[in-house]
């Protein structure tokens, strides 16, 4: 198989084709996760808490991620490659493009940022100088202390009503990708439908394009596990066969199920 390219996944959003997002932080595992099928590897700022134990994701720095996005790389011969942008690394567009250049050059096909449409500008800024975005709403966790925990967000129709509005303006602004975590399915699925771009789900139901779960948790090795986190190890003899569990049951529909959503 070729390698997975964004061209890739709005192909496979065209053609209700399901495709699947792990998290991955090392070498190791991003050889794994690769040659499941997986089409894109999340490094994510959850490496704050799954492996230097904090309890946010706040203190990761651009550092800590362009270590591991170039340990990840290493080892990648086929996913799509996102590195999350850490927390304000990109209060301004100035500040934006250094820190996203130094993950694009650590190995990254695209960087994610978390929040609404003020961050469009820098979208567009971004898009325009050849560095691909993947947004993120929803329960946005580098914001954790401005919601008071980590709490599902969109049930009220004002909110959801801002969600809905932030999604196209995001996708105006030149962004490839959406995520979108801890919303109620039928929001989820409405934005999905509506969107042009390809969005990746955790705890949104099963309507969106592709799903992604942190690696942990779909291993079973959180401490705390979330209503939508399956552990895909049970009834598995190995780490790489509970990681292609993971990708089969999205591919089949099978997971999430609807003990995995909110309303």
């Amino acid at each position: 198989m070729g390698k997975i390219t964004i061209s890739t996944l709005d192909k496979m959003k065209a053609a209700d084709e399901k495709f699947v997002c792990i998290t991955a932080y090392d070498a190791t595992f991003s050889r794994l996760i690769s040659d499941t099928g997986a089409e894109i590897i999340l490094v994510g700022d959850s490496l704050g808490m799954v492996l230097q134990g904090h309890d946010s994701t706040i203190p990761v720095t651009i550092a800590d991620m362009a270590y591991h996005t170039e340990s990840v790389c290493r080892a990648n011969p086929r996913s799509l490659v996102i590195a999350d942008m850490p927390f304000m690394s990109y209060t301004t567009t100035e500040q934006a493009m250094e820190n996203a250049t130094h993950l694009m050059q650590a190995g990254a096909h695209m960087v994610k940022m978390e929040g609404g449409a003020w961050l469009s500008d820098t979208i567009s800024s971004l898009v325009e100088r050849g560095i691909p975005v993947c947004a993120h709403l929803g329960l946005t966790p580098q914001s954790v202390n401005a919601f008071g925990g980590f709490k599902v967000q969109g049930r009220t129709p004002k909110e959801a009503k801002s969600i809905r509005a932030e999604a196209v303006e995001i996708q105006d602004a030149g962004a490839s990708l959406l995520v979108l975590e801890c919303i109620p399915s039928n929001l989820a699925a409405d934005i999905s439908k509506n969107l042009d771009i390809p969005v990746i789900g955790i705890g949104a139901g099963r309507d969106t394009d592709g799903q992604v779960l942190v690696m942990h948790d779909l291993l079973g090795l959180s401490t705390h596990t979330p209503r939508f986190v399956q552990n895909f190890m049970a009834g598995q003899s190995s780490v790489a066969g509970g990681l292609q569990a993971f990708v089969d049951a999205v591919k089949s529909g099978a997971y999430p199920a609807e003990e995995h959503t909110y309303s």
